[in-house]
């Protein structure tokens, strides 16, 4: 059986560093750095990732582009004294993962939106950059569209739970 478009598309970037999306992925991020923390984007930067969580280029559907810090969660040093062990310093990690801290990010973003999915498209030595999908509420268009996407997405969160 032939293979389609987004299976080509995929496997590059599932190999990124080692291909030429890497350079050009690399220029973009420089640009990337000095936007804001959320912004939102006219065209998804991994068209098979986002179609796959529901992205058709329609009114309703937005992309927005979510920067996060990389690094673990260190805090800052308390000014008074205590023993060390109870500094609170070293030791932290977070209950959630960069990806649903992106999600958070762009929902409160855009509160009228409701998440799609998300995904990975890059990161430095910074930042990591996630693109989240977002699907306008009103739009009864896309209505039937997302409840479905978020079933299937309920379903395979309960098969990783079991």
């Amino acid at each position: 059986m032939a293979k389609g478009l987004y299976h080509y598309v995929g496997s590059q970037w599932r190999r990124a560093r080692n291909s030429i999306i890497w350079e050009v992925t690399r220029e973009r991020m420089l640009k990337w750095r000095r936007e804001p923390t959320v912004s939102r984007v006219d065209r998804p930067t991994r068209l098979d990732k986002a179609r796959k969580y529901g992205y058709k280029a329609r009114p309703g559907i937005v992309i927005a582009r979510v920067r996060v810090s990389r690094g673990s969660m260190n805090r800052e040093r308390p000014s008074s004294g205590r023993r060390p062990k109870r500094m609170g310093v070293y030791g932290y990690t977070t209950y959630r993962s960069d990806q649903l801290v992106a999600e958070a990010r762009a929902a409160r973003r855009f509160p009228n939106m409701e998440v799609m999915g998300s995904y990975w498209v890059g990161e430095d030595g910074i930042y990591k950059y996630f693109e989240v999908v977002l699907a306008d509420r009103s739009y009864t268009a896309s209505v039937v569209r997302r409840r479905r996407l978020l079933l299937r997405r309920e379903r395979l969160i309960g098969k990783a739970r079991q």
